[in-house]
């Protein structure tokens, strides 16, 4: 038996990257997954990449729209009827100094960073079984200042905050919230930023465990916090960073 045989996990931003890995990981584990994101093309390659059959749900829905998560919902619900998990990972990326921010670029950013993950968790509020679990997907740049970051660092603040938050709203049903927070991870997303392999070794450099995460490495830790392992942790932050934050390495 798997660990997570009969139980429903949505993760949204699940068409690729850290998602993609953690839905995975919940599929052969005995889940049922549904994965939600912006580019239907993105899907279509996930799920020929997972082939897990009526198991796994492909959802278009983009999270910064009040709508289209509803409309995601109630496909979850028609289909699966109750989500004993959800992995809010959706997000998105603009780095630029505080002088070069934009009304538009302060909106798309906080709209998907922030919103998409508040209202995603609100609205999935009714469907969560008792002893549910959330997690929602944090940033090492919570706990660094970095002049190029300023909505997006802000923005995921906000997320590892709300986590601690709905801890204490939930928790009365026994439903738990947590944050897990990822340093230098090699997704689209990473070496759209990092694009010279220059520019990735010196963030390879700052890591003590000597190398850059891959999306497996935070797949695993969601895939803790998601089960019963983590069943008295609510309201905290996980990093997984290679020790980014903590410690400073020896070369």
């Amino acid at each position: 038996m798997g660990e997570f045989d009969g139980k429903t996990v949505l993760v949204t931003g699940g068409g690729s990257g850290i998602g993609l890995a953690t839905a995975d990981l919940l599929l052969s584990a005995g889940a049922r997954v549904v994965i939600a994101g912006r580019r239907p093309e993105r899907l279509e390659d996930a799920a020929g990449e997972l082939r897990a059959g009526d198991r796994l749900l492909p959802v278009v829905a983009d999270v910064a729209d009040p709508a289209a998560v509803d409309r995601l919902l109630s496909t979850v619900l028609a289909r699966f009827g109750v989500l004993h998990g959800l992995f809010a990972n959706a997000g998105i990326a603009r780095f630029g100094p505080a002088a070069s921010v934009s009304e538009q670029d302060y909106d798309t950013l906080m709209n998907t960073n922030f919103r998409g993950v508040f209202q995603t968790v609100q609205k999935a509020m009714p469907m969560l079984a008792h002893d549910a679990s959330v997690v929602l997907n944090g940033s090492w740049l919570v706990h660094r200042g970095l002049a190029t970051t300023p909505l997006y660092a802000a923005g995921k603040a906000a997320v590892v905050n709300l986590a601690r938050s709905l801890a204490g709203d939930l928790g009365a049903r026994g439903i738990r919230i947590n944050a897990i927070s990822p340093g230098f991870i090699v997704t689209d997303m990473f070496t759209g930023i990092a694009s010279s392999a220059q520019e990735q070794e010196a963030s390879r450099l700052q890591v003590p465990l000597g190398r850059l995460g891959t999306p497996a490495d935070v797949a695993q830790a969601a895939m803790f916090l998601l089960s019963p392992r983590s069943s008295y942790i609510t309201g905290q932050e996980l990093l997984v960073d290679g020790g980014l934050i903590g410690s400073v390495p020896h070369r």
